[in-house]
């Protein structure tokens, strides 16, 4: 064996450690949850950053431009922290341009232009609900459209089971009116982060999901600054703190998604995308923690913990059995 083809087979041997360890419950259940309280520490932060950089709720396109260069700035940190990691500098090849592309017009520009757009037209706790309605999208596209893994019905009853429990710590706020300009353009948010999640399992098989979370970052937010700029938004930089607040958001978001891109090329979307249930539950216990809004949190915040964690386990126990067969 040539010292090429020895050097292949440690990278395939690593691959596999990795790999093995990224399928186990315990590490996909702790890093998934990570990702979600990092999440679900953004929900105050982007308030707190709004107050910090002069943005009042009503502006829209200055929101736009503020989300732009947070994610501008979190594709850069991604793409040096994983040049640093992997030991290469992480640059797209014209094979991953394209991938970036359309990963970053689903994840980024389309889940994110609409979301802003969308709840300056709708109510925060009915964008949460619709927001979680992803994680059936995510599933129906993946099982039925792209086919990358089977449609069960501990699937569904779980996603079921973990979507009650969001709307109930939401309930108080919920009626039925619908807006396309409000509660239309969340749901087509929620559409863009679904396809987003499996067009990141599809091209995480070929293309490291590092290089493609950072690269998709930066362009997104490129064109959402843009967009924010172009239509009248404003930033007043009136502090250090607002400052950090910018970094931590983009730290946030970068460390969040490479890992969430991480244990999707891993393991079944579904498995993965069923803990977006638990960001409106961290959402509300972060924002009861650093903005006393304790009409968010009490009893139905526990009870939806409770159902949201439920619907988890079920999602997770069937596909978990098989896995550990297949591996072992």
């Amino acid at each position: 064996m040539t010292d090429k083809e020895n050097l292949h087979s440690g990278d395939s041997k690593e691959k596999s450690k990795i790999q093995l360890i990224l399928i186990r419950t315990g590490v996909v259940v702790l890093c998934a949850t990570v990702c979600c309280a990092l999440w679900g520490s953004a929900f105050p932060c982007v308030k707190i950053g709004y107050r910090l950089f002069g943005i009042e709720s009503s502006d829209t396109f200055s929101q736009i431009l503020f989300a732009g260069i947070r994610f501008f700035i979190a594709g850069v940190f991604t793409v040096l922290l994983g040049s640093v990691i992997e030991k290469r500098p992480l640059l797209p090849s014209k094979n991953s341009a394209g991938k970036i592309v359309m990963l970053s017009l689903f994840q980024t520009i389309i889940q994110y232009l609409f979301f802003y757009i969308g709840l300056s037209h709708t109510t925060g706790v009915k964008a949460s609900v619709l927001d979680g309605a992803s994680v059936f999208i995510a599933l129906f596209v993946s099982c039925m459209v792209f086919k990358l893994e089977r449609l069960s019905a501990a699937k569904i009853f779980g996603s079921l089971i973990g979507f009650i429990g969001v709307i109930l710590i939401n309930l108080t706020g919920l009626d039925f009116q619908f807006k396309l300009t409000g509660e239309g353009f969340i749901l087509l948010s929620a559409i863009g982060y679904a396809l987003s999640s499996v067009l990141m399992k599809r091209y995480s098989s070929s293309t490291s999901p590092i290089l493609l979370s950072g690269w998709q970052f930066m362009f997104g937010g490129a064109v959402m600054t843009i967009v924010g700029l172009v239509f009248g938004g404003t930033l007043k930089i009136n502090s250090t703190k607002a400052v950090i607040m910018l970094l931590y958001l983009a730290f946030l978001s970068a460390a969040a998604y490479s890992l969430w891109s991480v244990l999707l090329k891993y393991n079944p979307v579904s498995k993965v995308t069923v803990f977006g249930f638990l960001n409106p539950v961290f959402g509300s216990v972060f924002s009861l923690i650093f903005l006393a809004e304790s009409e968010t949190f009490g009893v139905s915040a526990f009870i939806s913990m409770i159902l949201v964690s439920a619907g988890i386990y079920i999602v997770n126990r069937r596909d978990t059995v098989r896995k550990q067969k297949k591996y072992s």
